[in-house]
């Protein structure tokens, strides 16, 4: 959420970067906000002038009847009467003004990056940088859900039972082995000095509101019938809202934390969520970083946040690419993101694993997460990145270390982690 004073001193910058977003239908709601916001700046001075007048008659009052002025004095007490009448009228003129003005400014996009690129949609995202070579061996690759099955680790049927379309049981090594990519990546960020969380799996309507859009919000979160509760889609909601209304010095900052957390979404309007596999789902586990800095910082945290998953993605042999996401893909309050691809050697092409973003201050704004300066109060950036997401980075992996006869190669980074393992069998041929 921008700065009402932002939009009244940048107006056409405001409207301009609505339409590098392709958003023009909300180009009205600047106009909107600008003159809402005058009218409730002008019931603010008769409101300030009226109780300075109140204050200065009661004093008169006060006086009036010290001197025997008895009738001038409840002339004066009458005014009192209507000035507190009027009052009454302007405070809740201002509460209705003021929650209009929220709702409308909420739904202006973020002032993105002046680096971001312009374009429509994830199709004229930018790539920025590969990473490992992307091999497509001698031998063709089976369907991720294929390569699974071989090795009796996925049950969508029973699933299908207990829970509906969306939803799976991965059992024995391969469920072993996405729960192993889990706690290697838990500990890689425990190691780059960020502490380890394990949040709320539920949250609060007005932590929601906080970070993410209302279109967001839609598409993604489930509610919990008959009670202000939502499933988190991730754990950086309930990650950031942990600082809801809280005022930081500077030397606490940076505040860096890793959090594990099962994520559930809802993925309106998807396709393929009755796919055999397990790429697009309603349920999935995933490591996550946030971080929470000074506003100068937040563009080095960025680029080192968007590494690490490079680097944890290499360490498990899967090449992986990064993308630019451009303005019509930046969600509204997204001041810069990148994507992190991996490679499909199946497919032969990148898709995605992780998203990492800067959001300036619009959380922090929405949520009222401050930094206590020498010159007063001012609001914090947050940042948030994919660390590992288990089904995406799970058929990743998969498709990068399956051997011809169905065996799956376990890396010196996992093998820890699966009490020394190396290799996968086949239970079916």
């Amino acid at each position: 959420m921008l700065d009402i004073k932002f939009v009244r001193e940048n107006k056409e910058a405001v409207k301009e970067n609505i339409k590098k977003k392709f958003q023009d239908e909300k180009l009205p709601l600047v106009e909107e906000v600008i003159k809402i916001d005058e009218e409730k700046r002008t019931f603010q001075v008769e409101g300030d002038n009226l109780r300075q007048e109140r204050n200065e008659t009661s004093s008169e009052i006060g006086a009036l009847m010290r001197e025997g002025k008895k009738e001038e004095a409840e002339g004066k007490k009458a005014r009192v009467v209507e000035i507190n009448k009027r009052l009454e009228e302007i405070e809740a003129k201002e509460t209705e003004l003021s929650a209009s003005l929220k709702e409308k400014m909420m739904m202006i996009p973020q002032m993105v990056d002046d680096s971001v690129p312009i374009g429509k949609d994830d199709s004229e995202n930018v790539e920025i940088e590969k990473f490992g070579e992307p091999v497509v061996p001698d031998f063709e690759i089976p369907y991720h859900a294929d390569i699974i099955m071989k090795l009796n680790g996925l049950d969508k049927e029973s699933a299908g039972r207990t829970s509906g379309n969306g939803f799976y049981y991965l059992m024995g090594d391969v469920a072993r082995l996405s729960t192993a990519m889990i706690n290697y990546a838990r500990d890689y960020m425990i190691e780059q000095g960020f502490i380890y969380c394990i949040p709320p799996f539920m949250i609060r309507s007005d932590v929601v509101n906080g970070v993410m859009s209302f279109a967001e919000m839609d598409a993604m979160m489930y509610k919990i019938e008959g009670e202000d509760l939502f499933l988190i889609g991730t754990s950086e909601h309930s990650m950031i809202g942990k600082f809801k209304g809280q005022i930081m010095n500077q030397a606490e900052l940076p505040i860096t934390m890793t959090s594990y957390s099962p994520c559930f979404r809802k993925e309106v309007g998807a396709h393929g969520i009755e796919e055999r596999g397990i790429y697009r789902v309603h349920q999935f586990e995933k490591q996550e970083m946030i971080v929470i800095c000074d506003p100068k910082d937040s563009m080095d945290w960025y680029n080192k946040m968007w590494q690490y998953t490079v680097d944890i993605f290499r360490n498990l042999d899967i090449p992986v690419r990064t993308l630019e996401c451009c303005t019509g893909d930046l969600a509204d309050l997204k001041v810069k993101s990148c994507d992190v691809e991996a490679w499909s050697p199946r497919q032969q092409k990148y898709f995605e694993v992780g998203s990492c973003s800067t959001l300036g201050d619009a959380q922090a704004r929405r949520l009222g997460i401050r930094i206590k300066g020498e010159n007063g109060n001012y609001f914090a950036h947050t940042l948030n990145n994919t660390v590992l997401a288990s089904t995406r980075a799970l058929i990743a992996f998969l498709e990068n270390n399956v051997n011809e006869d169905g065996s799956v190669n376990i890396p010196k980074a996992l093998q820890p982690y699966m009490g020394g393992l190396k290799v996968i069998i086949p239970k079916q041929k």
